[in-house]
């Protein structure tokens, strides 16, 4: 029986979703968006073009030359099985016609030897001309079809090479054509292990970043009011982003007034990653302080619809903390349906405050310095892959989950279906795909990940997922679609979390999520989806991003789509 749960429920309205502005763009950017993300400012794709028409020619001539040589090949024995008899003079045809044969497939090989040589030149040149020029996008298209044409390459000459190993069988020469390959034959281990899915390297250490040196005495108070638990978790990380530049140390909201963070994210590992004190928890300010709670700046990020984007009901519950503060101030016209690219010396020059405790409100829908605050690793330098992880008791959860039920080579699918249908809607095009549309794009994955078990994390109906369990097959064999199943006393996976009275905490549950799919070989998201936004950083940050990653059905619009209420 399975464990009424979603997980992924985390935006339950339009402010909870990432809007399709950027994200729609996402195809890899180097090296600081997701694995998915395009430049939309790509007007010229020639070079893609121009790739994929020589790809074209080179893998027609190889398909011809096979033909060419199973229809010679055969016909001597056709000719053979016609007339009933094989006279030595036919024999010795046939053995010739094999010979002939091979020195052709021999011919054939050397010539893809040369392409593959190509490719590596032509690699080298376009990783060169990634790192002069501003067309990053364009260069990735011609990467990734350069990876695609070698790895066909690579196919092909194996086949090549079965083709002259049969021939050879005939005339008893074993493995003659092994030793004389040895110095030719390209392999994926010489190759760096290039393979279909292989993870993406970001190269952390070229990263651009900032030092976090904090003022032992000045603090910036953290609010997050938009949409649900990922909304939180961003809004948190640009809040660390602000809290560097104006070097202060970083009050985690309380669980009064917020989600309770501690029980979901490692919160020590962030100043140990630092090798100093940067963040600390409200109970730990509070003490600090004795009590005596007082915001001295509050000056808002955002001033439309409302001030710091504050309702009454929040300021109301940071009152009953024992928090006072002086009246909210903006500190410019900004509106969170709109807001402007900010540099970081416009926030310097409205928040460099002298006051000891300043809140500058949620901070969620900011757009500051975007392409480096998105950079895989962040913005902020540390010793660590990232600064904001799961608890280690989530990590260790699931990867005994992983070692229990899906094994290292899984899918992890991201489907997002509870009230999603009319924000992809609302979008042009739409984000919401039926679900044989749906299957027809995970299998398309799955061939290429060649992983034989998918993980779903999802908030979609039995309705819904049985339908697309039954429709994930390749080859005429289903893939299972495997969820965390509810508690068994029997099972031991999840007993850290039984043990620590974590169990049955829909934000764990979330959490436990996005830690499985961060660690699959091959992940799939939803597009607009801040639970996925969220998976994906953490994938870009612990590397383990692949070159099959992807939105859900990406490129494509929904076979059909309903009309507007």
């Amino acid at each position: 029986m399975m464990m009424e749960r979603d997980p992924s429920n985390e935006e339950e309205d339009q402010e909870n979703l990432i809007a399709q502005r950027e994200r729609g763009n996402n195809l890899s950017e180097s090296p600081v968006r997701t694995a998915f993300q395009i430049d939309d400012e790509i007007a010229d794709t020639r070079p893609f073009n121009s790739s994929c028409s020589k790809c074209c020619y080179f893998l027609t001539i190889i398909v011809v030359t096979v033909f060419i040589f199973i229809r010679f090949y055969t016909t001597d024995v056709d000719n053979v099985s016609k007339t009933g008899v094989m006279n030595n003079d036919s024999v010795n045809l046939m053995r010739e016609s094999e010979l002939r044969a091979l020195y052709l497939l021999r011919q054939q090989q050397l010539g893809l030897f040369k392409l593959w040589n190509n490719t590596l030149i032509d690699n080298s040149l376009n990783a060169t001309a990634a790192n002069n020029s501003n067309f990053v996008s364009t260069s990735l298209f011609s990467s990734v079809l350069s990876e695609e044409l070698k790895l066909e390459l690579i196919s092909q000459i194996s086949l090549n090479k079965q083709i002259q190993q049969a021939l050879l069988s005939s005339h008893q020469l074993g493995n003659l054509l092994n030793a004389s390959d040895n110095a030719t034959d390209p392999s994926l281990d010489d190759y760096g292990g290039l393979h279909r899915c292989r993870k993406m390297d970001y190269k952390l250490s070229d990263r651009r970043t900032i030092e976090w040196e904090p003022r032992s005495d000045k603090y910036l108070f953290a609010i997050c009011a938009s949409g649900q638990m990922s909304n939180h978790l961003i809004c948190l990380e640009k809040h660390m982003f602000f809290a560097a530049l104006l070097n202060r140390i970083l009050i985690i909201p309380s669980s009064r007034v917020d989600y309770e963070f501690r029980r979901v994210l490692d919160i020590d590992h962030i100043n140990k990653c630092l090798g100093r004190k940067v963040v600390v928890t409200f109970e730990e300010f509070a003490k600090s302080l004795k009590g005596h709670m007082h915001i001295d700046k509050f000056i808002c990020y955002f001033s439309q619809p409302q001030p710091c984007f504050l309702d009454d009901e929040h300021v109301k519950k940071l009152k009953s903390l024992g928090v006072s503060m002086n009246k909210l101030e903006a500190a410019w016209d900004e509106d969170i349906k709109n807001p402007k690219p900010r540099t970081v010396q416009d926030i310097m020059t409205k928040f460099s405050l002298d006051d000891d405790v300043i809140a500058i409100g949620d901070v969620f829908f900011a757009n500051v310095e975007k392409k480096w605050v998105m950079q895989p690793g962040g913005p902020i330098s540390h010793k660590c892959k990232t600064l904001v992880e799961p608890s280690r008791l989530i990590l260790l959860t699931a990867q005994r989950f992983i070692q229990t039920f899906l094994g290292k080579n899984f899918i992890a699918l991201h489907f997002r279906r509870h009230g999603f249908l009319k924000f992809c809607n609302a979008k042009k095009p739409s984000c919401f795909y039926p679900v044989p549309q749906a299957a027809d794009c995970i299998n398309r994955v799955v061939e290429r990940a060649t992983a034989p078990v998918i993980y779903l994390s999802t908030d979609a109906a039995e309705s819904e997922t049985g339908i697309l369990q039954s429709l994930v097959a390749v080859n005429g064999k289903t893939v299972p679609l495997v969820r965390r199943p509810a508690q068994n006393s029997a099972e031991k996976w999840d007993a850290l979390l039984y043990r620590h009275g974590l169990e049955g905490d829909r934000q764990v549950e979330a959490m436990l999520d996005k830690t499985i799919c961060a660690m699959s070989e091959v992940f799939i998201g939803s597009m607009g989806s801040t639970f996925t936004e969220d998976i994906l950083r953490l994938r870009k940050d612990w590397g383990t991003s692949s070159l099959c990653d992807e939105y859900l059905c990406w490129g494509e619009v929904p076979s059909f789509i309903a009309d507007d209420e």
